[in-house]
Formats: C-alpha cells, sequence, structure tokens
C-alpha cells in the first residue's frame, strides 16, 4: 500500500511538472480556472495484507463509492474541453488530468484485486 501511495504521489509531481511544459502555439499546459475546481477524489483506505470477508466487504464499498467520486471527477473535467477559449495547453492539461485518474482507479482495482487473491489464498492455506 504504501508503494502505492508513493506512486500516486509521484504521479501528482509529475501533472504538476508537466503544468510547467509550453505547447507548440506558445500555451502552457495548465488547467483552465474551471476545471482546477474539479475534486480528485482521495484512494480508499489500505486492506489488510491478511484480508478477512469483513475487510473485503468493507473495501469494496469504499472502491465502488471511489469509482463514482472518480466518475463525478472526470465529468467535471470534461465538461469544457468543446470550448472555444481554451488554449492547447489547456486541453493537454485536461487530457493529462483525465488521464491520470483513470491510472489512479486502475490502481486501487489492482490493489482490490490482490486483496482478494492474498483472502482466496488463506482460504486454499486453510
Amino acid at each position: 500500500m504504501n508503494r502505492v501511495i508513493v506512486i500516486m504521489l509521484v504521479s501528482l509531481v509529475s501533472v504538476t511538472a508537466m503544468a510547467q511544459q509550453v505547447m507548440d502555439d506558445g500555451s502552457r499546459v495548465v488547467l483552465p480556472l474551471e476545471t482546477q475546481q474539479c475534486k480528485l477524489p482521495l484512494a480508499p483506505p489500505p486492506i489488510s495484507e491478511t484480508p478477512e470477508k469483513s475487510d473485503l466487504l468493507g473495501a469494496q464499498k469504499h472502491v465502488k463509492r471511489f469509482q463514482a467520486e472518480m466518475e463525478v471527477y472526470r465529468e467535471c473535467l470534461d465538461k469544457d474541453t468543446d470550448s472555444p477559449d481554451l488554449s492547447s495547453g489547456n486541453q493537454q492539461a485536461i487530457s493529462n488530468a483525465h488521464n491520470y485518474s483513470v491510472d489512479m482507479e486502475e490502481r486501487v482495482a489492482a490493489m482490490f484485486n490482490e486483496a482478494v487473491r492474498a483472502y482466496k489464498e488463506n482460504l486454499a492455506k486453510d
């Protein structure tokens, strides 16, 4: 879990660093002000390394809520993507934020799947 948190922080720093990029048209890769108000959800709490069924059921609820919040976040990001007022840098920043949210969601799903595998392995040992 700690490794995932470190990866998320590194990714966040990378997204921030991308904000300093300049596009071919001279625009900077930065989220438009309205899009900066979109709230990126926090990842669900970690799952025990030796999960019980109740741990998985609780984690499943957290993951589902996280996925729903991510959907709302991406809708917020994407609501003005067709605006003629956006520079190519703005569009790139929105795309970067969208892709980051998808990557984050995939990592959370992988963590949950890993916990399910650990649970099944523990059942097989008993």
